[in-house]
């Protein structure tokens, strides 16, 4: 914390500044009690802006569908078929470049859904597997009116390399709506922390080592708190973004 004296970084458990000498036994529980309660109304701020957010769904759901739809369907699809068009018609170059565009494009739409419209994984993943699957739907009926052949996919291996595309596509949606989540909701929660760590968090930083003295354990079980805030999004950003590579780049490199 901040030395309400000097400014200066200290300690939380200090009960003098190393910088200005001043004594912080009467100020150290008032900061405390600020820190808390700004935490306490960051907290409720998000818990407000997500409340807002199911209430549109209530109050203007006509619109707010429409809006789903627009930003997070129809967009999304329009730059992935112009992707497609562009790489494989006009371009007629590697698909390698088509497939990082299923990556790349979905990222900051999943991104924008938790943002702006606080809808968490699940819906994340319904919503970019609709995304998904239109997309795909669309590219192959491109492809089929400009090359004179079937719309629908006429073999397994066609399929497959349609399902890992849509798959691609889903997973990079979540990957940025778990981004989004760690930036607007994990990150903040770990800045805007005060007072002592959870019981967990206690416990785990005794179960390393309780041979300390309490200043010490105190600090380390603030450290595994915030650890196991961001962990959790950390790991899911790194699966998703892998299954997303993985499907995305599978058939061009025969992996």
């Amino acid at each position: 914390m901040e030395c309400p004296f000097c400014a200066e970084i200290i300690k939380d458990e200090a009960i003098a500044c190393k910088h200005c000498s001043r004594d912080l036994r009467v100020a150290r529980p008032v900061m405390l009690e600020v820190q808390e309660i700004v935490s306490e109304l960051d907290q409720l701020r998000r818990e407000l802006d997500y409340v807002s957010a199911k209430l549109d769904w209530t109050r203007h759901p006509f619109r707010t569908a429409l809006t789903y739809v627009a930003v997070y369907l129809v967009i999304p699809t329009a730059l992935l078929v112009a992707a497609h068009v562009l790489v494989t018609i006009v371009l007629d170059v590697t698909p390698l470049y088509l497939r990082l565009a299923s990556v790349v494009i979905p990222l900051p739409f999943g991104l924008a859904i938790y943002a702006r419209e606080k809808v968490g994984v699940r819906g994340a993943i319904l919503v970019g597997a609709l995304t998904a699957t239109i997309a795909v739907v669309c590219m192959l009926t491109v492809t089929g009116l400009n090359d004179k052949v079937s719309i629908v996919p006429a073999s397994w291996i066609e399929w497959r390399e349609a399902i890992e595309y849509a798959v691609s596509i889903a997973l990079a949606f979540v990957t940025g709506n778990i981004i989004g989540f760690l930036i607007f909701q994990a990150l903040p929660k770990i800045m805007t922390r005060g007072g002592k760590p959870s019981a967990v968090a206690y416990n785990v930083a005794r179960a390393l080592g309780q041979h300390v003295g309490e200043e010490q354990l105190r600090r380390r079980a603030r450290i595994i708190q915030d650890l196991l805030l961001t962990l959790g999004p950390l790991m899911g950003i790194v699966v998703t973004a892998s299954g997303s590579i993985y499907a995305g780049l599978k058939g061009i490199f025969g992996w």
